[in-house]
């Protein structure tokens, strides 16, 4: 169970060097932000599709996962430390974290709470629980001991019996790939289970690339549609969330959360720019002419260090009426 990105969580493994896969200056579907034609995310909360998991590519991962932990809200950390350290009987925290790939979320969140730590990694692909198990971290803010396990399937039994005993649920790139019954779905395994949950980078249909071009809104218009894809929710998962979990008792807190991508960040701009036009492309054929000499610009403009894109995102944290509490 895979979260996919924008964008993405993730991205199918590509073709090596010798193999056929396009210009390696064109729009490339698979990189950055796209997933292949009729293919579903890895992270679904019901079992349906095909049975073999799509393999996603851990370089994809690791080229933006420092984008991620600069981006996700630190604000928000304040408030889910207050419920975490006010759980009943509290002798460790225990966190499932859905749709972990690699474990960015564990590496990134884990050094941040304090006291002992289990987390429940939830992947439907074995490749990447490993690289989620080897590399998680050991300790917490505090020192406390960190402990982890992986759990491979779908999140087809997320319930709040499922979600027994959890402190935290938490998840990355996920909601924007989800429809509005599996929104529903979470939000009530988590407040069924009185469950708080902290989902980040969720995208927010909005980029801003420096300097400006006037073909970037036609691009981004496109890029939003394909997300929405066969009912998926894309920029309008945030609100849906929020509803979702409100509805339910929970209060519920967002804040900003942009990737911020200079020179620095080159090669993850690149690759994000590949799958941001191959995405528009799919969604609007017309646009191929002008959009692949547009992306031929800005990759140019990125490999000399003059292109700097905003790339908007929301976190959400939920926390959930504690079970059995009536205010």
């Amino acid at each position: 169970m895979t979260a996919q990105t924008h964008h993405t969580a993730m991205v199918p493994a590509q073709p090596g060097p010798g193999d056929a896969a396009g210009p390696a200056d064109g729009p490339v579907a698979g990189a950055g932000p796209v997933t292949r034609p009729g293919e579903r995310p890895t992270v679904r909360l019901r079992d349906n599709g095909p049975e073999e998991p799509p393999r996603y590519a851990p370089e994809w991962l690791q080229l933006r996962e420092p984008a991620d932990a600069a981006a996700r809200s630190a604000e928000l950390l304040d408030p889910l430390r207050i419920r975490l350290a006010n759980l009943p009987g509290r002798a460790g925290i225990v966190v499932h974290d859905l749709g972990c790939g690699t474990g960015s979320m564990g590496r990134w969140l884990a050094p941040r709470l304090d006291g002992a730590q289990h987390w429940a990694l939830h992947d439907r692909d074995p490749y990447l629980l490993h690289f989620a198990a080897v590399g998680s971290p050991r300790s917490a803010a505090d020192g406390s001991r960190v402990t982890v396990e992986t759990r491979r399937g779908d999140v087809a039994r997320l319930t709040p019996d499922a979600l027994s005993g959890a402190s935290l649920v938490t998840a990355s790139a996920l909601l924007d790939v989800l429809n509005r019954e599996e929104i529903d779905a979470l939000a009530a395994a988590c407040t069924g289970a009185g469950c708080p949950a902290l989902l980040t980078l969720s995208v927010a249909g909005r980029v801003e690339l420096t300097p400006a071009d006037p073909l970037d809104a036609e691009i981004t218009e496109a890029f939003n549609a394909h997300q929405r894809r066969g009912g998926l929710l894309g920029p309008d998962a945030v609100t849906a969330a929020c509803e979702a979990f409100s509805e339910r008792g929970a209060t519920v807190h967002v804040r900003p959360s942009p990737w911020r991508l200079g020179p620095a960040e080159a090669p993850l701009t690149a690759q994000w720019l590949r799958g941001w036009v191959a995405a528009a492309i799919e969604e609007r054929p017309d646009l191929k002419p002008r959009a692949e000499k547009y992306l031929a610009a800005r990759l140019a403009a990125a490999a000399a260090g003059e292109l700097t894109v905003k790339v908007h995102h929301t976190d959400l944290l939920a926390l959930s009426r504690p079970t059995g509490s009536t205010s």
